[in-house]
């Protein structure tokens, strides 16, 4: 399928990141303490690709539209969000999003907020796109520093565009962290085990 036709197909079911429930407690008045900003993965830590290198973008300001299909803003206080994106030269892709917050306390909400809206991801996503299947995958949890999780996500559409993301959220102290990564597939083409290994340096390295 033209890549055009995979990006809107892509573009049509981020409504589905509207449907997000719960709303978290804003945090309390007065600035945040300051601290080092965190550190991403670069382009050598992803999901080894079998014929392309991994290219990695600046690291940005604000929250990356590449992660509204499942993830989002919705009822979340205004955080200090950045992002950045990685691609190869083909149909993969992925991006890293970082999120301090005031507290520990503040953190270990969003990042179950976060995990919650993965996991119910493939619901959402039928609910809101008739033309749509989708099925999440539990991948279980990892041991690095406060925890984080792996999940996966498959999407077919009527007309046969059918795409793979591994998704894992993951926290250490006021700090969150999220890892996407896309392709054209189903579950069979999905790296997990890498994607994991990924996912615990994505949140080792935070620090």
């Amino acid at each position: 399928m033209p890549m055009r036709h995979r990006t809107s197909a892509l573009t049509a079911l981020t409504v589905a990141a509207l449907a997000a429930g719960s709303v978290l407690t804003a945090p309390a008045a007065g600035a945040a303490p300051k601290a080092a900003a965190p550190t991403f993965l670069s382009a050598s830590q992803l999901p080894p690709h079998p014929t392309s290198s991994w290219t990695a973008g600046p690291v940005t300001d604000g929250f990356p539209e590449s992660l509204g299909l499942c993830v989002s803003t919705e009822g979340v206080p205004s955080y200090a969000y950045r992002h950045r994106e990685f691609r190869t030269d083909l149909d993969t892709s992925a991006v890293q999003l970082t999120v301090v917050t005031g507290t520990a306390a503040q953190a270990k909400a969003l990042a179950k907020h976060y995990d919650d809206l993965i996991r119910t991801c493939a619901d959402r996503v039928e609910e809101s796109s008739p033309d749509v299947e989708a099925e999440g995958r539990d991948y279980g949890r990892l041991p690095v520093e406060e925890g984080a999780r792996v999940r996966g996500l498959h999407t077919e559409t009527s007309w046969g565009a059918t795409d793979i993301a591994l998704l894992s959220v993951g926290r250490d102290g006021r700090t969150v962290t999220v890892v996407r990564w896309g392709q054209m597939g189903d579950f069979d083409d999905a790296p997990v085990a890498a994607f994991r290994k990924t996912t615990t340096t994505a949140v080792d390295k935070l620090y």
